[in-house]
């Protein structure tokens, strides 16, 4: 077997990238070994955000909530999760909401609950007035920094 210069160049190209470590070719006396040491990928998690205040463990909830809102067309006092972890709008199943759509809530009321780490967090408002719009659904996930509800 007779390879070109350029024949010889394509296999190299080819064997570089394609992510083998050896490829060896053999024919008669002609003999082609082209190896390479491939740097191990390392991987790097941010680290994970600090946990909250945790509050009295309740079961989870199915109320539905509003559907989410782009976060620039929210105007208002906007309530942001503290946290990364799971929305609850209540502390129970069978338990109501802490605020609906409509309600009026004054400083320090507990809004809702985000699970994080098995632990249930209040999350309380830092607003007095009333509660326009909830952006996310009930058991959604959400990361910290998050609009999760709007307060006029």
């Amino acid at each position: 077997m007779k390879l070109s210069l350029d024949e010889v160049r394509g296999l190299m190209e080819a064997f570089s990238s394609s992510g083998l470590t050896s490829f060896s070719l053999k024919d008669g006396d002609f003999e082609l070994s082209l190896s390479s040491e491939k740097p191990e990928q390392v991987y790097v998690c941010p680290p994970a955000a600090p946990a909250g205040v945790p509050a009295p463990a309740a079961a989870p909830a199915a109320q539905p909530s509003a559907p989410a809102a782009k976060e620039e067309e929210i105007s208002g006092n906007v309530v942001k999760s503290p946290i990364v972890g799971t929305f609850y709008a209540s502390a129970a199943p069978d338990k109501p909401p802490y605020v609906t759509v409509g309600k009026t809530v004054q400083e320090g009321d507990v809004l809702f609950i985000i699970e994080s780490m098995k632990l249930m967090n209040e999350v309380t408002s830092e607003f007095n007035g009333t509660v326009e719009k909830i952006l996310v659904q009930n058991g959604q996930a959400v990361e910290y920094g998050q609009p999760i509800m709007v307060i006029r």
